[in-house]
C-alpha cells in the first residue's frame, strides 16, 4: 500500500474532493492487490534487464540520438535502435519510425507488403479492430474507393472467437478449406467484452497455423501488449509483430511513431511499403527524434507495470460497486486494457469525464461523445496526456452503444492515476 497517512488522505479531500467512503475502498482493494502487485513487478524487472542488456549489447551510446535530415542515410541511431527492437523482441529484424502515425497505419503497411491482388486474408481471432476495418475493406465508412486491400483484389476470411476463445477447429477448417497468405492476430481486447490473448495463446495459435500451413504468414497486432508478460509473440514464431510508439513501445516519451519487428524478408517487404521499393529502411531521416524514442523504450518496462498496476486497482475498485469488469483485478494480464461494464451511456459518459477530471493535462476540459473517424459509434475519449492520443498514458474511451462498456488504459505514474480512480469511484458511490 502507497502512502496512507492522514496528511495524504486529508490533502486528497481538501483538493480533490475525494471522499472518506472512496478511500476506504481503496484501503479494501489494495490490500487485496499486495501480492498480484509483486507479481507484476517480478515481470517490469524481467523486462528491464531484457532493455538494458539490449543497450549494452548494441554499444548505445550519446552519438545515436544525433540528427539526421533529408534522406537520412546512414542515420547510426536510426539502424541501432532497430537492432535493439529486434533483440528485444528475439526477431530477426525490426524497423521502427517516428513518422509511422499510428498502430494502424503500421499494420495497414505490413498486411499491403505480404498480400497480393487474389491473395487471401484471415483475422483468426474474431473481428479486428475498428479502425481496420476499412484497411481491409469489410466497411466503407464515410468514403468510397479508398485504396483499401479489397480495391486491390485481396479477399477476407474471418474466424471468430467461440465463448471468448480461439476457435482452433474453425481455424484448422478455414486453413484446410483454402489458401490463406496471411493471418491477422490482434493481441488486445479492442472494443470487445473479452479477455485479450496471452503469448502462449497467441503461440499455440501460431503453431497450428504453421503445422496446417506452413507457408501461411502470422501478424500479430501487438498494440498494447509489450511488456505486459515476459515473451513477445515473435518469440513463439510470429512472422510480424506490430505496435505504436504512443502505446507500451514508447514509455509515453516517444511523441509519435511505431515499431514492426519479426523476420528479415518480412521487415524487409514492410520497409518498400513504407517508403519506396528499393529504398526500404535505408531512407528516413530521425530529425532528433532517437532520443525520445530511446529514452521511452528504456522506461517502457517500469510505465507499463504502472499501467497494468493501476488497471488492477480500476477493477478491485469497480468490482466492489457491483459492475461487472474484465479482466478481474487478480487475473493475470496480456494488455494493458481494463474494461467495465456500465449499461447505460449515462454511466459510460460519467466514468470517462471524471478519469478526465483526475487527469494532468486538460483536467479542466468536460469530454463529450463526437463521430470519430474510423468508428460505427459515437466514442467519447477522456486523455488528458503530454503526447496527443498516447494510450500509455492515463486514458478512458468508449463507444456509445450496448452494453455501454469503457475501456481504460495507462497510467504513466500510478499515484497520480490512483487519484483519477478515486475520484470515478466517487461517481457511483
Amino acid at each position: 500500500m502507497r502512502n496512507n497517512s492522514k496528511e495524504y488522505r486529508r490533502f486528497l479531500s481538501e483538493n480533490f474532493n475525494v471522499s472518506e467512503a472512496a478511500l476506504e475502498l481503496y484501503d479494501k482493494v489494495s490490500r487485496r492487490l499486495t501480492e498480484r502487485f509483486s507479481e507484476i513487478e517480478q515481470i517490469a524487472a524481467y523486462n528491464q534487464a531484457k532493455v538494458l542488456k539490449a543497450f549494452q549489447n548494441n554499444r548505445i551510446s550519446y552519438a545515436h540520438f544525433g540528427e539526421t535530415t533529408g534522406y537520412g542515410y546512414d542515420d547510426l541511431g536510426r539502424d541501432a535502435l532497430d537492432r535493439v527492437y529486434a533483440e528485444i523482441t528475439g526477431a530477426e529484424d525490426a524497423m521502427v519510425r517516428h513518422n509511422i502515425v499510428s498502430g494502424t497505419q503500421a499494420i495497414s503497411a505490413c498486411l499491403f507488403a505480404l498480400l497480393r491482388p487474389g491473395d487471401v486474408m484471415a483475422s483468426i481471432c474474431g473481428a479486428p479492430y475498428d479502425t481496420m476495418e476499412e484497411v481491409i475493406g469489410i466497411r466503407e465508412g464515410e468514403y468510397r474507393d479508398t485504396g483499401s486491400l479489397k480495391d486491390f483484389g485481396v479477399s477476407y476470411r474471418q474466424v471468430d472467437l467461440k465463448d471468448g476463445a480461439p476457435d482452433y477447429t474453425g481455424i484448422e477448417s478455414l486453413l484446410k478449406s483454402e489458401k490463406i497468405k496471411v493471418v491477422l492476430i490482434q493481441r488486445s481486447r479492442g472494443y470487445e467484452w473479452r479477455n485479450s490473448l496471452s503469448v502462449d495463446v497467441i503461440g499455440k495459435i501460431i503453431s497450428l497455423v504453421k503445422q496446417i500451413s506452413p507457408e501461411t504468414l502470422c501478424v500479430v497486432d501487438n498494440c498494447y501488449g509489450l511488456f505486459v508478460e515476459e515473451k513477445e509473440p515473435t518469440e513463439f514464431g510470429a512472422d510480424l509483430i506490430v505496435g505504436s510508439l504512443i502505446k507500451n513501445a514508447g514509455g509515453s516519451l516517444a511523441l509519435s511513431g511505431g515499431y514492426i519487428a519479426g523476420t528479415e524478408e518480412c521487415v524487409r517487404k514492410a520497409g518498400f511499403r513504407l517508403t519506396a521499393p528499393g529504398l526500404g529502411k535505408h531512407v528516413g531521416a530521425s530529425l532528433g527524434m532517437n532520443r525520445n524514442m530511446y529514452q521511452g523504450l528504456f522506461m517502457s518496462p517500469h510505465i507499463v507495470a504502472e499501467s497494468i498496476k493501476t488497471a488492477a486497482l480500476c477493477a478491485g475498485m469497480f468490482e466492489e460497486l457491483g459492475f461487472d469488469v474484465c479482466p478481474a483485478s487478480l487475473e493475470q494480464r496480456s494488455d494493458i486494457i481494463q474494461s467495465i461494464k456500465f449499461g447505460s451511456a449515462e454511466n459510460v459518459i460519467k466514468f470517462c469525464q471524471a478519469i478526465q477530471k483526475g487527469s494532468p493535462i486538460d483536467s479542466y476540459v468536460t469530454p463529450e461523445p463526437w463521430d470519430m473517424p474510423g468508428y460505427d459509434d459515437p466514442v467519447i475519449m477522456a486523455a488528458g496526456a503530454f503526447v496527443q492520443g498516447s494510450s500509455i498514458e492515463l486514458s478512458a474511451d468508449a463507444p456509445i452503444c450496448e452494453p455501454y462498456i469503457a475501456y481504460m488504459q495507462g497510467g504513466v505514474i500510478y499515484d497520480s492515476a490512483k487519484i483519477a480512480i478515486l475520484r470515478a469511484a466517487d461517481e457511483f458511490i
